[in-house]
């Protein structure tokens, strides 16, 4: 298997919905997302000084939606690093597993909303950047 770098993780375009009254995102997976969504979460009233994530995923997807306001999201490969600016409800950045991926730059009221492939499982994180970089080697 390639290992991935920071230029396989796309953003994705999500199909928005008009109607009379308010704008609406729907999001499938398989469908408008390329895996199953097995978990929803998110943060918000995130000081924007705060750096969060800071770890990699060994078997997890994660797409990545700015839900209000906006932060900025650093990827690293181990030999690359690319920073995307997440600021509209209508895009998502998919985060294969074996990226090293930290959030920061929290614009006031931003709500940062993750769908990922996996349930929680402890042993699919890696938090430690050498860790990550054995990881990745290997």
């Amino acid at each position: 298997m390639k290992k991935p770098t920071v230029y396989d993780c796309p953003v994705i375009e999500l199909p928005e919905l008009k109607d009379s009254e308010a704008d609406i995102i729907s999001i499938r997976g398989r469908a408008d997302i390329p895996f199953e969504i097995k978990r929803v979460f998110y943060s918000y009233n995130i000081p924007d000084a705060k750096t969060r994530g800071a770890h990699a995923h060994t078997e997890c997807h994660q797409l990545l939606i700015a839900a209000g306001g906006s932060y900025e999201v650093e990827l690293d490969d181990g030999e690359n690093k690319s920073t995307v600016l997440l600021d509209n409800p209508c895009r998502g950045l998919h985060i294969l597993p074996g990226i090293w991926a930290s959030e920061r730059g929290f614009s006031e009221g931003a709500i940062c909303l993750v769908l990922a492939s996996h349930g929680y499982d402890e042993s699919d994180y890696i938090r430690d950047y050498q860790e990550f970089l054995k990881f990745i080697k290997d």
